[in-house]
Order: structure tokens, then C-alpha cells, then sequence
């Protein structure tokens, strides 16, 4: 009997001693700030820096003046997350940018709308911006319920008359005008971003179609030849138009983009009776183009099923692409015109 009294002490005397154990381990754990495996996970979750996906406001896409005499005016694209080039008339282009939670100052200058744009700004749910429209654009501003922004010189945007062009080129607007500008219109975004942006590095070189991309050329017309060349310091391109750096006007700095996506779509001349050359584009249905960052390229297919659908961009195994953390430029090139990724 004493035995077994002794041996049931000695058990309730372990069990005390690795309880007070166990007790001492979680106050050193407190007092040397250790996390258990939970509270890691929680703390160190990997979060994008430059785009919020967590954000469901509805972005700003404007349209920008993108005529040589007006180009070395352009203010603000740096702070566009998203952004356009596509052929117009005369072998011009256009660019269409898009801005969500950012308190740009002064972004233009703003011109005309035309209607395939309007494509792209109802993809990302975006409240449209311009001055002016084609008549193409301005009957499908209703048929396809586009919430727009008209910016005028007054409430939604202002002229720069200290500028030394026509007055043509001198309309701007900031996000504060916009807002002036947004009355009783939605303002929170019905669906997902465009583009899947990714935490972790999206590295190219390790795909199996996978070409280095340190220097691209885009050709449009005979007049408008886009291009970039990889920074691989900063991990981005510097953009350029027509062998000259594109720079911001207030900033000075060149324009610099993460990601780059490419692709040609056939443009045709409307036949409107107004002789102006006015193109549209065969936007709906599918194609092939590339995805490039980070020095290295990749093709890719493009799929958009209707004008208000958004495009999706795949891998040639058919998974969806993921992006770096970045600003993204699309480039929708005129079918045949000149591509080079070197």
C-alpha cells in the first residue's frame, strides 16, 4: 500500500513539474517576443506594394494626347496603374490611363474619345474621361452604359494657357477634379482587377518558352514606334517614342513601366462619310501576343469574348497569367506592323 501511495506521489509530482515547465515556456516565448506558427502566418503575409487589390474603387481611365507637338506635355502617366496604346487615325496613337487611389495633380493632356477605347474602360469598370468623342463614340456612349467624365476648364479639369501650343493641347485634370466631376455615379468597382497581381516574383527565365527581353521595339506606323529598354538595376523599362526618352513635364523623369503586354489586333479605315480616317479595330475573339518582365519574355493568348468582357491572358499551357507588383502597359499593336524582343 505505501508502494503504491509512493508511486501515485511521484506521478502528481511530474505532472506538476512539466505543467510549471510548460508555463515557464510560454512567458519566455512572451518576453522574447516569439510567435507561435499562427500568429506567423498572420504577420508576415506577403502584401503587393504598388497595387492594392484589396481596393474596390472604381478607377479613372483617361484619354491622352498622344500627337507629337503635345507628347513632351504629358503629366502624370507614372501613377497610372494600367495603361493604353492603340492606333486612331493618321498613324497616331492614343493612350487611355488608368488611375485608382492616387491624388495625381495634374494628368493630361485630355483628348477625344473613340469608341473601341471604350472597350478597355468598361473591361476594368472605370469611370471614362475625355473631351470630345468620334460620332462611333458618342453613339455607344449609351448603348453600352459608359459612366463618363467630360472635362472641361473649369469644374473637371483646367487649360494651361501658359503652354506655348494650341489650345487643343492644353486641357488637364487631377483625381480632386475628377471627383467634382463623378455627381451621383458608382463609385465602387462591380468587378476584379484585369491582371492578376502576384506577391511573390513572377520569374519568367524558368518557363520553358521563355526569350530575354532587354530591348523591344513597337512599331505602329511609319511615324509612331514605341520602345523600351530593361533597367536591370531598378527592374523595370524605360519608355521611349520614337528613339526619344518619354519623360513626364513636371518631373522630367522617363516613364518607366513593370510589366509590358503585347499584342496585334487588324485595324481598319471606317467607311463613315466623313473621310477623316477614323480606324476600328477587331478587338473581339482571340489572338496570341507576349508577356514580358523582368528581362525575359513570354508568349501568351489573348481571349475577349464581347466588348463589355474582360480580357483574359493566358499561358500557352492554359493557365491564366499572374504579373509582377506594377504598373502595367498594354500595347495593342495594327496586325503586321513590326515587333522585335530582344
Amino acid at each position: 500500500m505505501k508502494s503504491k501511495f509512493s508511486k501515485i506521489l511521484v506521478s502528481l509530482l511530474i505532472l506538476v513539474m512539466a505543467l510549471s515547465l510548460s508555463g515557464c515556456g510560454k512567458d519566455e516565448n512572451k518576453a522574447s517576443g516569439k510567435k507561435n506558427n499562427t500568429e506567423v502566418k498572420d504577420t508576415d503575409k506577403k502584401q503587393l506594394k504598388i497595387v492594392n487589390t484589396s481596393s474596390k474603387s472604381r478607377p479613372f481611365a483617361v484619354m491622352i494626347n498622344n500627337i507629337n507637338v503635345a507628347r513632351p506635355l504629358q503629366s502624370g502617366l507614372q501613377d497610372a496603374y494600367l495603361m493604353y496604346e492603340i492606333i486612331v487615325e493618321g498613324g497616331i496613337t492614343r493612350y487611355m490611363a488608368l488611375f485608382m487611389d492616387q491624388n495625381t495633380t495634374r494628368i493630361g493632356s485630355i483628348r477625344s474619345a473613340r469608341h473601341y477605347f471604350l472597350d478597355y474602360a468598361l473591361e476594368n469598370d472605370a469611370i471614362y474621361v475625355h473631351h470630345g468623342q468620334s460620332p462611333q463614340a458618342q453613339n455607344d456612349f449609351s448603348a453600352l452604359g459608359v459612366d463618363r467624365i467630360v472635362a472641361d476648364n473649369s469644374k473637371t479639369g483646367w487649360r494651361d494657357k501658359s503652354l506655348n501650343v494650341s489650345s487643343e493641347h492644353t486641357l488637364f485634370t487631377s483625381i480632386e477634379k475628377l471627383n467634382n466631376g463623378l455627381g451621383n455615379k458608382r463609385t465602387t468597382r462591380k468587378n476584379d482587377l484585369l491582371l492578376n497581381y502576384s506577391v511573390d516574383e513572377v520569374d519568367l527565365s524558368k518557363k520553358k518558352d521563355a526569350k530575354a527581353a532587354n530591348d523591344i521595339t513597337i512599331q505602329y506606323s511609319n511615324s509612331y514606334i514605341t520602345s523600351y529598354k530593361y533597367d536591370e538595376n531598378n527592374k523595370y523599362y524605360l519608355r521611349s517614342v520614337n528613339g526619344k526618352a518619354h519623360n513626364d513635364y513636371v518631373t522630367k523623369k522617363q516613364y518607366h513601366f513593370k510589366n509590358i503586354i503585347t499584342y496585334q489586333v487588324k485595324n481598319t479605315t471606317l467607311n463613315d462619310g466623313e473621310n477623316k480616317g477614323r480606324q476600328n479595330i477587331e478587338n473581339i475573339g482571340s489572338g496570341v501576343g507576349y508577356y514580358i518582365t523582368d528581362g525575359y519574355s513570354i508568349p501568351i493568348k489573348w481571349v475577349k469574348e464581347s466588348r463589355k468582357s474582360q480580357t483574359k491572358y493566358y499561358y500557352e499551357d492554359g493557365k491564366e497569367i499572374d504579373v509582377n507588383d506594377g504598373n502595367t502597359f498594354i500595347q495593342i499593336q495594327p496586325e503586321g506592323q513590326k515587333l522585335t524582343i530582344n
